[in-house]
């Protein structure tokens, strides 16, 4: 299946502001996930639906989506390896993964990230964020 390319950071903007529901996913893609569902790496144990990250920034979210898209991307980046590849679905939540990520059915694929998106989230989380700061820690970044 061929999907749309996302190019950028801002085109990932654009498609989250004007479709609401929409998910992060890293794997082999659509046609590698159409027959099952995920599976807890720790426990063995199946999972009721494909985990994903959201995309829709959370109401208590004070900065600019492109950090929180940044930021959700950059999560799960380490799971981007090998054939897999980040791509943008909606579907039906389902559950709770193990992560507390949300576990989706009735999967629509809706996009591929291009490397150029994976690499600018990265480059802005880096610069935005103090990735793995507890909460009360000193060092803070805002935008």
């Amino acid at each position: 299946m061929d999907l749309p390319l996302v190019a950028t950071l801002a085109d990932l903007v654009e498609l989250v502001s004007v479709v609401p529901g929409l998910h992060l996913r890293f794997s082999a893609g659509p046609a590698a996930d159409a027959s099952g569902t995920s599976r807890d790496g720790e426990s063995g144990l199946e999972l009721p639906g494909l985990s994903a990250n959201p995309l829709d920034a959370e109401a208590w979210w004070a900065r600019p989506t492109e950090d929180w898209l940044a930021r959700q991307i950059q999560q799960y980046a380490h799971l981007g390896r090998g054939d897999a590849f980040a791509w943008v679905l909606r579907g039906s939540i389902v559950g709770r993964g193990p992560d507390c990520e949300p576990l989706l059915l009735d999967v629509e694929p809706i996009a591929r990230l291009s490397e150029r998106v994976l690499d600018e989230a990265a480059e802005l989380y880096r610069a935005r964020f103090d990735a793995g700061a507890l909460p009360g820690s000193a060092d803070r970044r805002s935008a």
